[in-house]
């Protein structure tokens, strides 16, 4: 008869609010030095490690459930969801998520920046301002 040895009982549970450092996009890019610059933009912008860490930008959510959900749906699934529009993309996302891999492995090139942040910064760049009088 075999005997079981029990695991010690903090070892299987853990918090599930700290954030991961070790899950990287496409196991290269970290979300924890990605900064939201615009505060108005921070609640959209989906880039928290703790929320919206992934692998591979396809979490199969269902995000268009409520009205405002798709603001907590990560900001490079967005970018991939958002190349799948046109007629002939349609429901290609392994493509798409191809597609996001190698424009954001032609930016670190480029620039030996984080892409996300790149991402990020594009997106704020092309949003409206607040008019401050």
């Amino acid at each position: 008869m075999a005997t079981a040895i029990a695991a010690p009982a903090n070892a299987s549970l853990q918090d599930p609010t700290k954030s991961h450092p070790d899950v990287k996009l496409f196991n290269r890019w970290s979300f924890e030095e990605v900064q939201v610059s615009d505060i108005s933009l921070s609640d959209y912008i989906g880039v928290q490690p703790s929320k919206h860490a992934t692998y591979v930008p396809h979490t199969a959510g269902r995000y268009s459930v409520k009205r405002f959900r798709k603001a907590q749906c990560p900001i490079v699934e967005r970018l991939t969801n958002s190349l799948m529009m046109h007629g002939r993309n349609n429901g290609k996302k392994l493509m798409a998520v191809r597609i996001v891999k190698h424009a954001m492995e032609i930016i670190y090139l480029l620039t030996d920046q984080n892409p996300i942040q790149v991402i990020v910064d594009a997106i704020i760049n092309s949003g409206p301002r607040e008019d401050a009088t």
